[in-house]
């Protein structure tokens, strides 16, 4: 039923195998690429994308061909929306400066932003602004490990939470090669297709006592727990109400619960307008990232304000460039955005039917073995077997490539590697999702064939 995982691998990346094949302008383009960034940096398909402009959900390269994005959600509300651009050259050509200065900007999105949080975070919470998602996801445990005093770390088996020193040692889907933190302990994912779809959420719990069990019998314990509420890495996981028992867990074992919605935030899944009240739970702390600017660098944390309280007291945070009055206009013109053009409700609609439409696609093809998501955030796991459900993680790459051919971006993710994945701009628009369903269609009949 499972295969190898492919930690550490980029399956649907380029590789030097790829090179022969391209044309000579973009062979020395690779070329330079590689020459001036060196090895560490990847690209996106065998035959990689140069691109030159974007615009909704479209992108243009330098020949003016047209892309269709199925995948990039650091623009939520969609390539050089006006409104957001408008508001960033606006501010920009005022006033940049850093937060030691009373400033309106930060205070009001601060103020727009707590309610939506519920809970107790709503009651009497704070903010607090970073650049990235890791360096928020490094603030919020930096300040749960100042709170419980303890220092591990639970976290899926797939997990990505951020390329710091200390997100990436709590990203297990770094590969082997990037190791994890001497504290970090990982569980599996609520996997509902391979696991029982009854019990997801009981036996996560079950895993998180049991590891939070090892780190207080080996001379510490617990600090947090800290998911992605959609598990996008882990092969995106939608179940609702399965962090409700985790999160009970947590705390009976003295940790705090941190909400990565780096990934799943701000409408994405269409339920809600943050993933981890799908679960029902009021989490000590909420990270968020990439959508939150629209492609301007801004990030942050939202917490309860008796677990922030000591970290204020003992210690004190400083960013030079996070809640920038720049970023704060990117961030509140994408809210704005979010809000006056009713993308959470778009999503979901999008989403039903990019789901409705690969569920027909899996009357056609036996290789599709599961679609699910929310909103717009899909998976379609690609099987050798539906009755073994071995991965097939080579149709999947193959798929993904096939539709870079045709101008529609994806990617794959999962342990298997073998899970499409889907998550375009919030402003995906029933003409966008046709062109995916029909490129989606002429790439598995040549690749499922």
């Amino acid at each position: 039923m499972t295969a190898l995982p492919t930690r550490g691998k980029m399956v649907n990346s380029f590789n030097a195998d790829s090179m022969a094949a391209l044309d000579p302008a973009r062979r020395a383009a690779v070329e330079r690429r590689q020459r001036l960034l060196g090895p560490a940096y990847r690209l996106f398909y065998q035959n990689p994308v140069e691109l030159r402009e974007g615009r909704g959900t479209r992108l243009f390269d330098s020949q003016g061909h047209e892309y269709l994005d199925a995948y990039n959600n650091v623009v939520s509300v969609g390539h050089c929306h006006p409104h957001v651009v408008q508001a960033v050259h606006r501010q920009l050509s005022t006033l940049c400066t850093h937060t030691r200065y009373i400033q309106e900007g930060i205070l009001d999105y601060a103020e727009t932003m707590l309610p939506s949080y519920g809970g107790r975070i709503a009651a009497g919470g704070h903010m607090m602004f970073t650049c990235t998602g890791s360096e928020a996801n490094d603030l919020a445990l930096r300040i749960a490990k100042h709170a419980t005093g303890k220092r591990g770390i639970i976290i899926t088996e797939e997990a990505y939470h951020g390329n710091s020193d200390l997100t990436a040692g709590i990203s297990a889907s770094l590969g082997e090669a990037s190791p994890l933190g001497e504290w970090v302990r990982t569980v599996p994912a609520p996997d509902s297709y391979l696991g029982n779809p009854d019990a997801l959420g009981q036996k996560m719990a079950e895993d998180v006592t049991r590891q939070a069990w090892h780190l207080k019998r080996n001379g510490d314990g617990l600090a947090a727990f800290i998911a992605d509420s959609l598990f996008s890495s882990d092969g995106v996981f939608a179940t609702p109400g399965v962090l409700k028992p985790v999160a009970d867990a947590v705390r009976a074992a003295g940790g705090l619960f941190v909400a990565d919605e780096v990934q799943s935030g701000f409408g994405r899944s269409g339920d809600e307008f943050w993933g981890f009240q799908r679960h029902g739970i009021d989490p000590d702390i909420v990270s968020m990232g990439k959508p939150m600017g629209n492609g301007y660098p801004v990030a942050g944390i939202a917490v309860v304000p008796d677990v922030v309280e000591r970290f204020g007291r003992d210690t004190r945070y400083f960013n030079t460039f996070g809640g920038n009055g720049v970023a704060m206009a990117a961030a509140m013109a994408t809210l704005q955005v979010v809000r006056d053009e009713n993308l959470q409700a778009n999503a979901k609609a999008m989403g039903e039917k990019i789901q409705s439409g690969f569920r027909s696609l899996a009357a056609r093809f036996p290789g599709i073995g599961d679609v699910r998501g929310a909103g717009l955030y899909i998976g379609v796991e690609m099987v050798a077997d539906r009755a073994t459900k071995a991965a097939d993680a080579d149709a999947a790459t193959r798929i993904v490539n096939g539709l870079r051919e045709k101008r529609v971006l994806i990617s794959a993710t999962g342990p298997r590697a073998n899970v499409l994945k889907i998550r375009p701009p919030l402003v995906f628009t029933d003409a966008d999702v046709d062109w995916l369903l029909r490129a989606s269609a002429e790439v598995m009949a040549e690749v499922l064939a």
